[in-house]
């Protein structure tokens, strides 16, 4: 055994759990592990009462921030409120008691994913549908190595992917563990994709162009057909990435304007759960050109409509994900989705559009918005005019923590000078809206005032701002327990 270790609570010999008797039958030795494996001492935990653990874990999560609780404005992300019938559908013993390697016994779990699968490619115009993906970055190295596939079996690989300066990051790294180089392409003064660079860099070496539509300023690619001609005219395939599709929903459809592989985060869009590094879902939608190279199996039906797992796929590209996907993400989705139906959805992205303006007039005085005078879901501002008071984006951002407000995206696009990215999505009120302009211009005018105030904020946290460059160079990335 071992000497108690000084926790912040908690005293040796306390537990909060108690285990059932085994109910297996035991070697007449008595050695469940070969003797190797068998530690001699119990682990440095803490140990603590099931009351003192609950009420431990109840106070850390009132002092996060979360789209339950907050307003989260977090730029790109899609940070809107999850409604709750989706955790119940999700929560159903059919499903979580479901065993993956049982789809015999499954029949409406594959309808639930046959049935997403098509209404996914409904949403975005496209023919066929992977479910494997975990995650958006995921989902981009799936689509990508489906088109180098699809490139190898008609006419030899490719050198090059064309990604916008004005790009997720993502983008060019999902690129570059496909096996192609990144070149990249300019952004007009208009916050879009430059014509002229972009012809420039097209050529017979060129596989793929990935784009974002609405792109990462918020802004709508109104000359994406053109594109895509120009791609498919050099035997090229355009690459949409899917995160801000909220804008979209219900109202284009990727495919119907030359989009040939996409993938959807459904923990954005979908409203699914979101953040803390999971769970998520980055399913890849494509048009007949790709279908063979999906990732396998493929949730398919056969004559009869019945769903099935096809893993007769030659062209595949192999599994992207152990099974058949986050299960959980994905019937959560399929929740969202039919809740809401075709108009729904429309509204949805409606109403994401609408508050996003909304704000952008409101902010723009105070938070000049470089490219673009209206936005679709989310626009960029700029704080550089509080720089003259020697305040930064960063600072305005921890300043907003003191009033409840999760701070937006900063410094991205890397294309805005001191960048402020604002997504509120639909799920906001107005006068969450008109309580955030308020906090923003209040903020702007202490920059002008006390800029000392913002400098130091977080100032009502119980830890305030931390030296973020060290935290950089010396990260702690284990628990070490305290001396006793």
């Amino acid at each position: 055994m071992r000497e108690p270790l000084i926790f912040e609570m908690g005293r040796a010999g306390r537990r909060a759990w108690s285990l059932p008797e085994c109910d297996v039958p035991v070697p007449s030795d008595r050695q469940l592990l070969p003797p190797a494996l068998r530690e001699e001492m119990l682990p440095p935990l803490p140990e603590a009462t099931l009351r003192d653990l609950v009420g431990h874990f109840t106070r850390l999560s009132q002092k996060n921030f979360c789209v339950d609780t907050h307003f989260y404005p977090l730029g790109s992300c899609t940070m809107k409120f999850n409604p709750k019938v989706n955790d119940v559908a999700a929560s159903l013993a059919g499903f979580t008691e479901a065993h993956p390697y049982a789809p015999e016994r499954a029949s409406g779990l594959l309808e639930i994913l046959a049935s997403l699968g098509e209404m996914l490619c409904e949403i975005t115009g496209m023919d066929a549908a992977s479910l494997q993906p975990a995650a958006g970055a995921h989902g981009e190295l799936t689509g990508l190595l489906a088109v180098q596939a699809y490139h190898a079996l008609n006419g030899g690989r490719r050198k090059f992917a064309l990604v916008p300066d004005s790009a997720h990051g993502t983008n060019p790294a999902s690129c570059t563990l496909a096996g192609l180089d990144v070149r990249a392409v300019k952004s007009g003064r208009d916050g879009l994709v430059d014509m002229k660079s972009f012809r420039k860099e097209l050529s017979r070496d060129v596989a793929v162009m990935m784009i974002t539509n609405p792109n990462t300023l918020g802004l709508f690619e109104k000359d994406v057909r053109e594109i895509s001609r120009a791609l498919h005219d050099f035997g090229a395939l355009l690459y949409m990435d899917g995160a801000n599709l909220n804008a979209i929903m219900g109202v284009a459809r990727p495919g119907d304007f030359g989009v040939d592989v996409m993938h959807l985060n459904l923990h954005k869009t979908f409203a699914t759960p979101h953040g803390a590094g999971g769970p998520g879902a980055g399913p890849v939608t494509v048009k007949n050109v790709l279908a063979p190279f999906l990732p396998t199996p493929v949730v398919r039906r056969d004559a009869s409509g019945r769903a099935f797992l096809d893993a007769d796929r030659p062209h595949s590209i192999g599994k992207m994900r152990t099974f058949y996907g986050n299960m959980g993400v994905l019937v959560r989705a399929y929740a969202y989705i039919r809740s809401l139906g075709a108009k729904g959805l429309r509204e949805a992205a409606e109403h994401a559009v609408l508050n996003a303006n909304y704000l952008l007039k409101k902010l723009a005085g105070r938070f000049p918005v470089p490219h673009g005078e209206r936005c679709m879901h989310e626009f960029v501002a700029t704080g550089e005019p509080l720089l003259k008071h020697g305040v930064r984006t960063l600072d305005v951002a921890k300043r907003l923590i003191d009033f409840g407000v999760h701070p937006p995206t900063i410094y991205f696009p890397l294309i805005v000078k001191e960048a402020l990215m604002v997504e509120p999505t639909e799920t906001e009120s107005k006068e969450t809206l008109d309580r955030f302009a308020n906090i923003c211009l209040r903020i702007a005018e202490e920059a002008e005032k006390t800029p000392e105030v913002l400098k130091t904020a977080p100032n009502t946290t119980e830890f305030s701002r931390f030296d973020e460059v060290a935290a950089a160079r010396n990260p702690r990335l284990t628990w070490k327990p305290p001396v006793p």
